[in-house]
């Protein structure tokens, strides 16, 4: 398509942010701009007295397309490949970390140089629940600020078209206004508890924005609120609040216990939203969206943690009772996110929170994910699970 427009109209027809730099426009020279959809080529026309500009729509992830899903042996990862898979994509680029470390920058960037993959899902990190953020720190800003600088950079080396960055609600101030709106990022200060993880979180979106204004790289940001579902870790001190929840109380039915400890008091409040769920919104921003601001998935409503206690007695089908261990902490008193840009996208979440929740466990306990003393940290991914009723 070739528009053609006066040097006079031009301010009241475009949006400023496509004239940045402009003050070389009417030299004889090209220049390249990119709004939310089109790709435009500026360059004056000194007979015309005018600016011609050529605008191509932006390539769109295919079933052709190489597409490299990193931490594909993860939670969200599995997830992604699997949704991709079933969608006819044929062209899927993994590897598991024996294969490729991505904490080692010249084996990652030698992956991007002989691998060329177009689209990028970076859902690999180092995760877990309160007790491990806590325990080490150190290990969790330094691994997830590294791999997000390997990934992201080598992507621009080798010319990777789009890039989805997956970070996490946590990046937000512990006493932000609810529901969090992406303004609110660096708006004060953030729970201590998980401190180092969120500023590696948010290092890699401010690394996919810098990318974007200096290079305009298609690099983007996806904030997901807490997730759950099958693949998910059951470490009994290092998971997250549900796989924990779910494992006590299943220990608990086996045993024939009469009381399950939850820690923590019970009142704060957390969103929590299926994988798959995420997983269709990550694809539908691959797509769809293009903005440098980070954008959050989430499903907009949140419950007491001791309401999520009575939800998992039920799925579980433990008769004992539930107590609170107000020695562990809490965190963040409440977090829902403001879902309201993801949702002009058309996304929505399909899942219901018990819906989910059986799903998680039965899935768990199919594959043993319950039986040992202490299980992998990252298990062993087998989605043979029946998933449609959700998708």
């Amino acid at each position: 398509m070739l528009l053609y427009v006066r040097p006079k109209i031009l301010n009241r027809v475009f949006l400023s942010g496509l004239l940045r730099g402009a003050t070389s426009l009417f030299c004889p020279r090209t220049a390249h701009f990119e709004t939310s959809f089109w790709r435009l080529r500026l360059y004056s026309d000194p007979s015309a007295r005018g600016v011609k500009i050529t605008a191509v729509a932006l390539p769109k992830m295919s079933e052709n397309s190489r597409v490299y899903v990193a931490g594909h042996q993860g939670l969200v990862g599995s997830s992604l490949l699997s949704h991709l898979q079933s969608n006819g994509y044929r062209n899927l680029l993994v590897r598991s970390r024996s294969e490729l470390d991505l904490l080692d920058q010249v084996k990652v960037r030698r992956f991007f140089q002989e691998q060329q993959p177009e689209y990028v899902f970076l859902t690999a990190a180092k995760v877990g629940g309160i007790h491990a953020n806590s325990t080490y720190p150190a290990d969790f800003i330094y691994e997830n600020l590294l791999l997000a600088c390997n990934v992201i950079e080598a992507a621009a080396r080798s010319g990777v078209e789009k890039l989805v960055f997956l970070g996490s609600s946590c990046i937000y101030p512990k006493f932000a206004a609810q529901p969090i709106r992406e303004e609110s990022l660096l708006s004060g200060s953030l729970e201590p508890s998980n401190e180092p993880y969120a500023i590696a979180k948010i290092a890699g979106l401010k690394l996919c924005q810098a990318y974007q204004k200096q290079y305009r790289k298609r690099f983007i940001s996806a904030m997901a609120t807490n997730l759950f579902g099958p693949g998910d870790n059951y470490h009994p001190e290092n998971s997250h609040v549900i796989p924990g929840m779910l494992r006590r109380f299943h220990e608990a039915k086996v045993a024939g216990a009469p009381t399950v400890a939850v820690w923590g008091s019970g009142t704060p409040r957390r969103e929590f939203l299926y994988v798959d769920d995420l997983t269709r919104a990550l694809v539908l921003l691959m797509n769809e969206y293009e903005s440098d601001s980070p954008i959050n998935v989430g499903t907009g409503e949140d419950l007491t943690i001791a309401s999520l206690a009575s939800v998992i007695k039920e799925v579980v089908g433990y008769p004992g009772k539930v107590v609170f261990d107000a020695s562990k902490l809490d965190g963040t008193p409440r977090k829902v996110l403001d879902t309201t840009h993801v949702r002009k996208l058309g996304w929505k979440p399909k899942c219901s929170l018990k819906e989910g929740l059986e799903r998680a466990y039965s899935w768990a306990v199919i594959h043993g994910k319950l039986d040992f003393d202490i299980p992998p940290l990252t298990p062993a991914i087998d989605r043979a699970t029946p998933r449609d009723a959700c998708v």
